[in-house]
């Protein structure tokens, strides 16, 4: 039937929309593209599954049986012992149990001293360099990270010398009336030392804090601070870890607009506020990364600790690193070995977690949560609908 003159045309029904090229009704890839692309990524897979997934699984093994690294880990001889390398290190008392308790000591001290006193360094460099009245940037540039570059076992060596009984630390001190200590041979918390300063008697602590013991240390000894040796430890690794993150602060402020702060200095915000308010809150992703990785560093030290004490004196520099290098290699406990690096792996991972959580950007959080329960509702067919009519 046509239709007559001067009735309105029938527009043709809107065609389907065409699927892309290549993809599955539900969008997907589909049919070869798909293979393709596997294809591509097969090389990459491979070698993280046989250098990554591999090893790490191997060492979780290796952590749950008793292997005294002879033969293979995967031998007849190899008992599976379940948590047991685990609950000798956290729950069974005895001598395993108080080194690592130790050595988590000694390095929960490290990282709480070491990523601030380091981020801050950074940080202040940064600033320095950034100042628009500075002349030979290059210069200092290049002097703050070169400790960065350099050989960590030369630096540790170097600072062996620089912390010995006549060293330059103690010539220095000497020159201001101080008696400076034998720095790698002092097992003295700091902690210890500023209360015997104040008058606490040390060698009779009080009994609430020597009677009572966690983990096979007594909260006498949990309080005891890093030790004098350690301190030097310390001071060597901020000074070879600043310049690496002096640069990624660097970066971050360059990139900051100039803009925004010229309007806040015509606001009449002082210089302090224009940090506070202005400069601090847009370095937030780097600061997260410096944190990040600031902290994953000092939870693994190694090198220093193997180069200038391995764990003296009386062990209170070691750490759950070398510990784990001690029992593997030494005392051929590789369950043990092993199960030391995989609860240090879980200390990174839960910090790491916790500070994320602390340095999440709040206005963000609350903006995803919408989109989010927008997004459900949608779903479920309780959110607003929009009409188009052409």
């Amino acid at each position: 039937m046509t239709a007559g003159v001067g009735a309105p045309a029938v527009a043709a029904p809107p065609s389907a929309p065409s699927q892309g090229r290549g993809r599955g009704p539900g969008g997907g890839i589909r049919g070869r593209e798909g293979l393709a692309g596997w294809l591509f990524v097969a090389p990459v897979l491979l070698v993280l599954g046989l250098f990554l997934v591999v090893p790490i699984a191997m060492a979780l093994w290796v952590s749950l049986s008793d292997w005294q690294g002879q033969g293979s880990p995967f031998g007849n001889g190899v008992g599976f012992v379940g948590g047991g390398n685990y609950s000798e290190l956290l729950t069974t008392p005895g001598l395993a149990q108080t080194d690592f308790m130790t050595s988590l000591r000694n390095n929960a001290y490290y990282v709480l001293f070491v990523v601030p006193l380091q981020t801050v360094l950074a940080l202040g460099l940064a600033l320095v360099l950034n100042g628009k009245r500075l002349k030979g940037k290059g210069f200092f540039r290049t002097a703050y990270y070169f400790p960065s570059v350099t050989s960590s076992v030369a630096v540790s060596v170097v600072f062996l010398f620089v912390f010995s009984s006549s060293g330059v630390v103690n010539s220095l001190l000497a020159k201001i009336g101080v008696d400076g200590p034998s720095w790698f041979a002092d097992p003295r918390g700091v902690v210890h030392l500023v209360l015997g300063g104040l008058g606490v008697d040390t060698d009779a602590p009080p009994a609430a804090l020597a009677g009572r013991s966690v983990g096979g240390l007594t909260l006498w000894d949990w309080l005891a601070g890093p030790s004098v040796a350690m301190c030097a430890i310390i001071a060597l690794v901020v000074w070879t870890t600043a310049g690496t993150f002096m640069l990624m602060f660097l970066a971050a402020l360059q990139d900051i607009p100039v803009e925004v702060e010229e309007a806040a200095e015509i606001d009449g915000a002082g210089r302090w506020q224009r940090f506070r308010y202005v400069t601090l809150p847009m370095l937030r992703p780097t600061l997260f990364l410096v944190l990040t990785l600031g902290l994953i560093g000092t939870w693994q030290v190694f090198d220093q600790i193997y180069v200038m004490s391995q764990g003296a004196p009386g062990k209170t520099t070691l750490t759950p690193a070398y510990l784990s290098y001690q029992s593997s290699f030494n005392n051929n406990e590789w369950g043990q070995g092993s199960a030391i690096a995989f609860i240090l792996f879980a200390i990174i991972v839960a910090l790491t977690l916790v500070q994320r959580f602390v340095l999440r950007d709040k206005d963000d959080g609350r903006e995803r949560a919408a989109v989010r329960r927008a997004a459900k509702a949608a779903r479920s067919g309780a959110g607003p609908t929009a009409e188009v009519s052409r």
